[in-house]
């Protein structure tokens, strides 16, 4: 009981004015109580010996190892709670001293004690963290935990008791300002720091990265790499993480320069795309482990990987609600004071004060929320992306039916998106409940039981959202469907542009996407609409609410102050941006629900599940045994009839296997087979050894040549230059440009048919695999190269290996150990050349046919030989690509962007579209008017409050009436955005898609078709949705802020002197973000054009990366190419955070300076309504700036998609379609006369010439072949007659009309053209033989039957409704091209031009196919480009051209005996191997 007296005294109750809590519970929370002195004294002296003990056993057991290195939070807890603890004492001093000098005594000790035991013990233990946390971090950790809750309720109980008894000592203060303090002491026990015997220690984040187990290796060379280039944020304190200081040196860069890709950062190893594909797998893998039954969810395995961080975020939102919550309290207390109901003499200063630190703190623990999220949801799209990629390498057939290349192009650039945008809102859900469940407390505080009438209203208004939002499911759903039928047929349109050109379909096709666009366009209306009548309910629910409630406190007689009432707006201003973004949060989880239900429908796909049963390792089988297929059927899907039947197969190492058989009898079936492409497979497949495959579509990669040969491989020298040797690339790579560094199209596009090939063959080689499945490549070089490869590369270069080469070129099939007859699926027979000639019918037809074939070219046995053409090698040079890529200028250009700001002109560019200008016009009109009405409203309610004898009821009922003028204005703000957002994206697209079709070749030739696709799906889906609501809300935004200050400065002016320097530096400080965060955002784009082309090409190419195991090293590629755009996309959205920090803080500068003027100059000049109204005003202050900064940065992000559609927009483009003043007439060629003159051609203008001066005339009906070795123009030849590229000099006349002064309309579809790469297009039979819906069934069939195609299409049983799959998969090459003679036999031309029209087929189908074009072409005139040497036997005339000059042009007869004769020599090489095939 003494001790007792010592401690407290006699008496608990203490002299404080209003002092109401002096026993029980409340005397513990109560500060000035000396229960709570006592409870407070035994923590301080338990948490010091504690830390005194531990000191003792770590220096006995000789750990004790003082930290040498620091990092700057560390420094700043030392500072802060040094300095809180020196406080302390000297309060504790200080106290003792007056104690002694007014009582003479030192008791009752608990008032002096409690101080100076604080003090003591923060100073011990903040010395202790900062001194041993790297040494010891567990009990750092576990003291600096104990710290922060000692600290909590101190600070808890210091606030409660001030705003309860409106008391305020110096204890109380250095109690709060312990809070802080605590919070620095957490931060820096949590660093994990790495120390180093020399260099002391250097900290970073604890919650950094740990590599996956097996993952260190994978990651370590790429750890050394980028270390250099590192991000500051891997390495930066939490006090520089939560001020954006990291983010200081790439801003001031920004500032100085044009931000480049490489002064980027590099991102921390736990957000790059590999660590979080595999953090993704690996959650996957556990959960297949527990349930294998179930496909695991992947929503689940997000969320178990990113738990921590929505932990963490989740309490920096908690926080952030806490002090946003407080506005409505400060508010009624600043009422107070301006009423002169002040508690002590400095409240209003102390208030101030306050106000400016939880506004401070609000902003660090909503950015870092913000922060937090964003980067999750990068590593989210990151692992999303990447598990998209590698999925479509392992998609079945089957699959590819329904998630078509264009699908899959835009799971990545938009569902991943809006998947990854969903944790940015996921706190949103609860963190808005909770922010209403405060407010509805302070409403209550505030207008008592009318808070039942403001549930009631928000509940309504809430309830209002499930019919919009149900509406808005269906229209997203709706509107992703359309968009994917879209980019669909953009892709496949894109893909097959020449094509289009040359049958001049583009204006259909246009049309379909146009059509398809209208469709889109249908729900994007909707869409908008729904979002504006969201914003329009929430803008208004305000005013409703608040007219609700103000008339049930007249009812229920509650007196209406302007206390009350402000704070009760105030609390409604508070919850209208979250309300305002209920229709966001909504839209964003239908949105991420869509999204990821289509990304999880595909990646549980069907895969290519065979492959695995393929291989198998070479110690099971026999050593000398390569291949053994026993299969009874083989089918592409389970439905469908076999396509190959009875495969019994044994193929021993290093044999030579030639396939051959009609067009459509499985060879390349069986070669699919083989490689593991085929899903359904009844027997067993065995291979021992690495596989090479060439297709017969060659597949080229966007790089150079020598990327395409090495194909991931090392470079050897030595092996290289023997594989361009053996593959005819010697004389090619000397005439091109860059040698074999110039860069390839993509497709190949600048690399003729022959080179394509002859890449692919070195591609093929340089691998050094075991088999070799060469799938029919020498279709498409001219014979004399035809048989040097074959000599060099087959049965040279690949002597000891196992190859299969499927061919139609007889004249080989003698060299091959044994050959496969392939016919209807079956294998008729297989044995050696003689032994099918001696044994096989059917094999003795097809040696007759090429007998009979070759027949005609017997007669040049006896040409003269010309040494000049005899020596030479041949050389394949495509002078298109000479041409298009001079030297110093490589063909495919890097990604243009623009740089530097490009002022107002995108912006400009956008209102110019649809009306745009009358729209946004009308929308400032309408937002002016709703500002000046509310300020009005607001106005009118401060004056009434103020007046006592002013009838309430008629002050509520002018309030609801000026907000149903509110409610007006609203509706025709979404009323004009809808106008604007939906005419504005039909002008752009439709400008887009037109400049698109009108481009010329060249253009298409030179852009990569993902580089196309990046812009019409993400930059336009930017433009439908994105920019027209940034424009609305950055300017409402804008319009409030401004707003905002000139009502301050209404009420004081003295705070235009704060204003106006705050305005400067948010303008200084937007234009220094801008000058980054720009570039930022394009270089977003141009690295996302990166993704989706690798993405594209890939698609196209999987089954060739498949065939050589290059599925990893594409992988590996796609990985970079994420983080390229991750770390553009992670710094651009930190930079938007970096401004808004520092914005906030200046809006929290200017309503505390306005509260401070109003406290120090004009206390009790202006009335409590007036100093509410503007109050509330003051509190959204905050928010508006936010929303205006965010929404401007967006717009800023945004209206770079602006620009890049732009930059698309205004491409050159080709001559008119029709000229309506030189019309052809209809019948028009009527004779077929073609007069080539001087015809010089050049694919640009600082380019050489490709065709130098030709002149010769085609005269009516007759059939000219032409001919040169690969690469001499005559391809280009055919370009200029089409006008797909335009003659340098000289002109082409047809029928005494020069094509030049004709439309390109009028030109191209009087031409009939079967071309050198045969492309079908997804649909029907009958849409692709006839697109324009021109002709009857009966002529279509009549066609089929011509084409040998109509047994095909009859087996199936749709007929000509029989679906035809994308890029025509489903059919063989040869058929492709049969439909292809088709589109010509119904076209029926008076000029056919033939470009190796039959270069796939056998030779008794391409017989019959001469002989059907001699018999429906008779009277036309047939220009026939070939290889093959009988097919332009018996034209009329053949023309020679090498070099790109005509060299001859005669009689095949006449040239055949001529002296040195070009074509001679090529007849005479021809029959040399038809003579040793017939022998």
């Amino acid at each position: 009981m003494r001790l007792w007296t010592m401690l407290c005294g006699n008496s608990e109750q203490l002299h404080v004015p209003g002092n109401k809590w002096s026993s029980g519970f409340l005397a513990i929370i109560n500060p000035y109580s000396c229960a709570n002195h006592i409870l407070v004294i035994s923590i301080d002296i338990l948490l010091f010996f504690s830390v005194l003990l531990t000191l003792v056993f770590q220096a006995f057991s000789k750990k004790l190892i003082l930290s040498r290195g620091h990092s700057a939070i560390s420094i700043s807890t030392a500072f802060y709670n040094g300095c809180l603890g020196f406080l302390y004492l000297v309060l504790g001093i200080w106290k003792v001293e007056q104690k002694v000098q007014k009582e003479d005594t030192v008791f009752p000790m608990h008032g002096w004690l409690v101080v100076l035991a604080q003090g003591f013990t923060w100073v011990f233990i903040s010395s202790y963290i900062i001194l041993c946390r790297q040494q010891h971090p567990f009990w750092s950790k576990s003291y600096s935990i104990m710290a922060i809750l000692l600290a909590t309720f101190l600070c808890t109980t210091s606030v409660l008791t001030i705003l309860e008894q409106k008391f305020m000592v110096t204890k109380l203060v250095l109690d709060i300002l312990s809070f802080p303090g605590a919070l620095l002491l957490i931060s820096t026990a949590f660093e994990r720091c790495q120390c180093k015997e020399i260099h002391g220690c250097i900290c970073e984040n604890d919650a950094s990265y740990t590599a996956l187990p097996g993952e260190e290796a994978s990651t370590s060379s790429k750890t050394v790499n980028a270390r250099e280039n590192l991000t500051p944020f891997a390495n930066a304190g939490n006090l520089s993480k939560m001020c954006f200081w990291w983010l200081n040196p790439l801003i001031k860069v920004g500032r100085m320069k044009i931000l480049e890709g490489e002064d980027i950062p590099q991102l921390r190893v736990a957000d790059q795309a590999e660590t979080c594909y595999l953090q993704l797998t690996e959650q996957l893998n556990k959960m297949k482990k527990k349930n294998p039954t179930m496909n695991p969810s992947i929503l689940r395995a997000l969320f178990l990987y990113h738990w921590k961080d929505i932990l963490v975020s989740g309490i920096f939102a908690l926080i952030k609600v806490l002090t946003l919550t407080t506005g409505p309290l400060f508010l009624n207390a600043f009422i107070e004071v301006a009423g002169g109901k002040e508690s002590f003499k400095y409240e209003g200063y102390a208030l101030t004060a306050g106000f400016f630190l939880a506004k401070c703190l609000e902003s660090i623990s909503e950015r870092q929320w913000c922060l937090i999220t964003r980067l999750s949801g990068l590593q989210v799209k990151s692992s999303l992306t990447a598990a998209i990629y590698h999925k479509q390498l392992k998609l079945s057939n089957a699959a590819k039916e329904t998630h078509s290349p264009g699908q899959i192009m835009n799971y990545v650039t938009v569902d991943a998106d809006k998947v990854g945008e969903f944790p940015f809102w996921f706190h949103q859900f609860w963190t808005t409940s909770l922010q209403f469940l405060l407010v509805v407390f302070i409403v209550y505080y505030s207008v008592g039981l009318a808070t039942i009438v403001t549930l009631i209203s928000v509940i309504l208004t809430a309830l209002a959202n499930f019919p919009i939002a149900k509406s808005q499911l269906r229209y997203q759903t709706n509107f992703m469907v359309e968009k994917d039928r879209r980019l669909k047929a953009i892709t496949e349109t894109l893909t097959n542009m020449k094509i289009l050109k040359l049958y001049a379909w583009e204006k259909h096709f246009l049309n379909v996407i146009n059509e398809l666009r209208k469709g889109e366009m249908v729900w994007l209306s909707a869409l908008i609409s729904q979002r504006g009548c969201y914003m329009m309910l929430f803008w208004t629910s305000p005013t409703i609410i608040s007219a609700a409630t103000f008339l049930a406190c007249y009812f229920l007689r509650i007196p209406l102050f302007s206390s009350n009432v402000f704070t009760f707006l105030s609390c409604l201003r508070l919850v209208q941006e979250p309300t305002r973004r209920i229709p966001d949060v909504i839209g964003a989880f239908i949105d991420a629900k869509v999204s990821l239900s289509r990304i999880v429908e595909f990646l549980e796909a069907p895969e290519l599940h065979s492959k695995h049963d393929v291989k198998r390792n070479c110690n099971e089988m026999k050593l000398n045994l390569s291949l053994s297929i026993n299969s009874s059927e083989i089918s592409w899907s389970d439905l469908s009839k076999p396509t190959l039947r009875n495969i019994n197969l044994v193929i021993n190492q290093g044999e030579k296997i030639a396939i051959c058989g009609e067009v459509g009898s499985g060879k390349s079936a069986l070669l699919a087979l083989i490689l593991g492409e085929v899903p359904y497979v009844n027997g067993k497949v065995q291979v021992c050894g690495r596989m090479a495959h060439v297709s017969q579509t060659a597949w080229i990669q966007t790089g150079s040549i020598q990327e395409n040969i090495l194909f991931g491989s090392a470079m050897d020298q030595q092996k290289y230059q023997l594989v361009i040797e053996k593959s005819s690339l010697v004389k090619d790579l000397e005439m091109l440009p860059f040698g074999d560094l110039t860069e390839i199209g993509e497709r190949g596009i600048n690399l003729s048919g022959g080179q394509k090939q002859r890449v692919q063959l070195a591609r093929a080689l340089y691998q050094d695999a075991d088999i070799y499945l060469l799938d029919d490549p020498f279709s498409a070089v001219d014979a004399h190269t035809a048989s040097k490869l074959f000599n060099d590369y087959v049965m040279g270069a690949l002597m000891g290996k196992t190859v299969l080469l499927v061919t139609h070129q007889v004249e080989f099939l003698p060299a091959f150990d044994s050959i496969l007859l392939i016919s209807g699926g079956e294998i008729l027979r297989a044995g050696t050349f003689d032994e099918l000639l001696t044994g096989s019918l059917e094999f003795q037809g097809l040696v007759n046919a090429h007998s009979s074939y070759s027949a005609t070219a017997h007669q040049g046995d006896n040409v003269p030989k010309r040494a000049k053409y005899a020596e030479r090698d041949s050389i394949a040079v495509d002078f298109q690509e000479t041409s298009a890529a001079p030297r110093g200028d490589q063909l495919i250009k890097k990604e243009e962007r623009e740089i530097g700001n490009t002022g107002f002109k995108p912006y400009l560019y956008y209102l110019h579209q649809g009306k745009g200008f009358l729209y946004f016009s009308l929308i400032i009109i309408a937002h002016l008017l709703f500002v000046i009405v509310q300020y009005i409203q607001n106005y009118l309610l401060a004056s009434g409050v103020q007046d006592i004898h002013y009838n309430r009821f008629k002050l509520v009922l002018v309030y609801f009436l000026i907000g149903c003028v509110l409610v007006i204005a609203l509706i025709f703000r979404s009323l004009f955005l809808v106008g604007l957002a939906v005419n504005a994206s039909k002008s752009i697209f439709y400008t887009l898609s037109s400049s698109l079709f009108s481009a010329p070749m060249s253009f298409f030739d030179s852009t990569p078709v993902g580089r196309i696709l990046s812009r019409v799906s993400s930059d336009m889906n930017s433009v439908d949705l994105e920019v027209p609501i940034g424009f609305t809300v950055a300017l409402a935004g804008a319009v409030n802020v401004y707003a905002t200050y000139g009502i301050l400065a209404l009420l004081t002016w003295q705070v235009l002197f704060v204003i106006a320097p705050m305005i400067c530096l948010t303008i200084i400080l937007q234009r220094y973000y801008n000058a980054s965060a720009r570039e930022l955002m394009r270089l977003n784009g141009t690295t996302k054009s990166s993704v989706a082309s690798h993405l594209s090409e890939s698609i196209s190419g999987a089954m060739t990366i498949r065939a050589f195991g290059g599925e990893e090293s594409f992988f590996s590629k796609s990985l970079i190419l994420i983080d390229q755009n991750a770390k553009a996309c992670f710094h651009s959205f930190a930079a938007v955070e970096w401004l808004v920090q520092r914005l906030e803080v200046l809006g929290a500068i200017v309503l505390s300076s306005w509260t401070l003027f109003i406290v120090s100059l004009h206390q009790g000049t202006f009335s409590s309504g007036f100093v509410g109204m503007v109050f509330s005003y003051g509190l959204s202050l905050n928010l508006s700036l936010v929303v205006a900064a965010k929404f401007q940065c967006s717009l800023e992000n945004s209206i770079v998609s602006v620009e890049r559609l732009e930059q698309y927009m205004r491409l050159p483009s080709e001559a008119l379609d029709v000229i309506q003043s030189n019309r052809p007439s209809y019948d028009w060629p009527a004779f077929g006369r073609v007069e080539i003159c001087n015809l010089r051609v050049r694919y640009r203008p600082s380019s050489p010439l490709v065709l130098h001066g030709i002149s010769c005339i085609f005269e009516g009906g007759e059939k000219i072949g032409v001919v040169g070795r690969t690469g001499s123009g005559k391809t280009t030849l055919i370009s200029a007659l089409f006008r797909l590229v335009e003659p340098a000099g000289g002109k082409i006349i047809i029928d005494d009309v020069d094509i030049s002064t004709v439309g390109l309309h009028d030109l191209r579809s009087r031409i009939g053209i079967i071309p050198q790469d045969p492309t079908l297009f997804n649909g029907t039979v009958r849409y692709n033989l006839d697109p324009l819906s021109q002709h009857s069934d009966m002529e279509i069939w009549e066609v089929l039957n011509k084409c040998q195609l109509k047994e095909a299409v009859q087996e199936k049983e749709e007929g000509l409704d029989c679906i035809v799959l994308q890029d025509g998969s489903n059919w063989s090459m040869g058929q492709r091209q049969l439909f292809c003679l088709g589109r010509a036999l119904l076209k029926r031309s008076r000029i056919l031009v033939l470009d190796e029209a039959t270069a796939s087929i056998d030779n008794a189908t391409d017989l019959i196919l001469q002989r059907t074009i001699r018999v429906e072409f008779t009277d036309c005139t047939v220009i026939t480009i070939a290889h093959r040497i009988p097919t332009v036997m018996d034209c009329s005339k053949v023309l020679s051209i090498t070099d790109g000059k005509l060299v001859e042009f005669d009689q095949p007869e006449k040239l055949m005996t001529k002296e040195g004769s070009l074509f001679g020599e090529l007849v005479k090489e021809y029959w040399a191997r038809a003579k040793n095939a017939g022998g």
